[in-house]
């Protein structure tokens, strides 16, 4: 039997981490796979374009209101099947985000049977793994596969090697990096040659079109929406690489002066 793919999809906020899941996702899904996504940030809005653009109830949350919490209560079918599943967030102020994924995963392994029988599943994690509550996934077991998202710009490469660094320090491999374009100049190029250099490899290069901008606005994954775009099928690819990726490396950081001269 095939080992389940349980990924983490990190990166610098806003870069496009959500978008990004949510379409490998769909594309995974229409390939026949069992697919679950967990979002676990506490703006709770990983799955919203694979709901038609529906919000759904927090694991969090829930157990908070002290309900007695049913697998129906927290998973909800998406798009050609998709598991969805939102962690939410603590209440702001008090606890740790991290600490929550944990205490929502566990609640969610007794209510439930999915997370055993997906043949995917995909953690959509917030910011930087610098936050030592967000490399509660990987310490936990619950994370086989770490893939890292960055444009060609200097922050996003900053976080995405800040990300390397702490990788290693967990002894974590990552299986690749994806760029998710800006249409900064040379961009291609520079965040392919940062793969090289952390001794990874750029797994898949998004071009940045206003399909998808347009497509989430209206509560949609573009597979749904606009499935024979070209975007679809970049997004296509990807969720191939990844279901078939059996590759991974320890990375090893650069140094800040190395990554400015990239970009330069």
């Amino acid at each position: 039997m095939k080992e389940q793919k349980r990924i983490a999809i990190y990166g610098k906020g806003g870069i496009g981490k959500s978008s990004t899941a949510s379409n490998v996702a769909a594309a995974c899904a229409d390939e026949g796979h069992r697919v679950m996504i967990i979002g676990c940030d506490p703006k709770s809005d990983s799955s919203i374009t694979l709901l038609g653009g529906r919000r759904i109830p927090t694991i969090l949350n829930l157990m908070r209101s002290g309900l007695d919490i049913k697998e129906e209560d927290v998973i909800f079918e998406g798009y050609n099947g998709v598991k969805c599943v939102e962690v939410g967030g603590p209440e702001p102020g008090i606890g740790c985000a991290g600490r929550g994924i944990i205490v929502a995963i566990q609640k969610l392994k007794k209510i439930s049977k999915e997370l055993e029988v997906a043949d995917l599943i995909i953690y959509d994690v917030p910011g930087d793994i610098v936050c030592g509550g967000f490399v509660a996934p990987i310490r936990k077991g619950l994370v086989n596969e770490a893939y890292v998202l960055t444009s060609g710009e200097y922050m996003p490469l900053y976080a995405a090697n800040n990300i390397c660094r702490g990788l290693k320090k967990i002894n974590t491999q990552l299986s690749g990096v994806i760029c998710n374009s800006r249409n900064v100049s040379r961009e291609e190029e520079i965040v392919r040659k940062f793969a090289e250099e952390i001794g990874s490899e750029m797994i898949a290069f998004i071009p940045k079109e206003q399909i998808v901008q347009d497509c989430e606005r209206d509560g949609y994954s573009v597979m749904e929406k606009a499935p024979y775009s070209g975007i679809a099928n970049v997004y296509r690819k990807l969720a191939h690489v990844i279901m078939s990726r059996d590759k991974a490396v320890m990375p090893d950081a650069l140094e800040d002066e190395r990554l400015r001269e990239l970009t330069r």
